[in-house]
This record gives structure tokens, C-alpha cells and sequence, in this order.
């Protein structure tokens, strides 16, 4: 990355620009919470019952995983600075369970980089996420557009 990590902008993100976050550990009560009040599913809410779902035993919601993993992309603040919102994630796949105790960490690389042909002062980004537990194991992937902010003339 050319700029310093929080002041970059389009120009910073060629395809193929990879980054790392860093991670977050998910205790029962924080997937407890969080499905009670966002996917009450019983392999989200009963350890017991999540057993014989197939599961072996209580696991996150994947609506769960996905926040936490933007939540990780936004604390690393590659693209914060220049961020103008996201028309949307493209694709999102849930691959493995996320159980208590499994701590998450992303992997982003830009797929694509165009100019807006609408708006000269920002530009599309396709990036590619990878959210991988402690064993670094991909749990889930998606890829999403982000519209960023060029950087200003000077």
C-alpha cells in the first residue's frame, strides 16, 4: 500500500493487493446472545439440542460470523477512510461451523479496480474475503464491491 493504512484511497487498491486482519474470539455467551435475539435456531441457542442437528454441539450463526468478519475488515481500516458504502455482497458462502471458543481473522485481495464512469471522484473495488479460524481453516468466503473515494488532485 502506497499511503499510510487509514489515508488510502482507489489508487491504493490495484488487483491482487492482499491484507490481513486481525482476530476476534467467539464466546458461547456472545453466540448465545446474538442468536436469541437474531436467529433463534436451536443448533444456535441449546448446546443439547445442537447435537442432534448433526452438529456436535453448539455453533455461531453464519449472519453472526459475517458481522464479526466486517467488523474485523472495518477495525483494520484498509479502505475506511475512502469508504462511499457497498452496493452489496456478490456471493457468500458458509463452509464450516463456528463454535465457541474459535477465533476469526479475514483475508481480503482485490479481484477487480475500475473507475466510475459516472462519477470521476471514486472508483469500484471487488474484493474477495476469506474468514478463517484459529486452525486457518475457511469457515466462510464472500466476495463484495466496495465504491471508494479517488484520491483528490492537488
Amino acid at each position: 500500500m502506497s499511503a499510510a493504512r487509514g489515508e488510502s484511497y482507489f489508487e491504493d487498491f490495484p488487483v491482487g493487493r492482499r491484507f490481513t486482519t486481525g482476530g476476534a474470539t467467539l464466546s458461547e455467551a456472545q453466540i448465545l446472545a446474538f442468536a436469541w435475539e437474531w436467529d433463534p435456531q436451536p443448533f444456535h441457542i441449546d448446546a443439547e439440542a445442537a447435537k442432534g442437528w448433526g452438529y456436535g454441539g453448539l455453533i455461531a450463526s453464519g449472519f453472526q460470523t459475517l458481522l464479526v468478519a466486517f467488523r474485523l475488515i472495518v477495525q483494520e481500516n484498509v479502505w475506511v477512510h475512502c469508504s462511499l458504502g457497498s452496493p452489496g455482497i456478490e456471493a457468500l458462502r458458509w463452509l464450516l461451523p463456528v463454535r465457541p471458543g474459535d477465533t476469526l481473522h479475514c483475508r481480503g485481495e482485490v479481484l477487480e479496480a475500475r473507475e466510475s464512469g459516472s462519477k470521476p471522484d471514486r472508483g469500484v473495488v471487488k474484493f474477495r474475503y476469506d474468514v478463517l479460524n484459529q486452525k486457518d481453516e475457511t469457515v466462510a468466503d464472500m466476495v463484495a464491491t466496495q465504491i471508494l473515494r479517488r484520491r483528490p488532485a492537488e
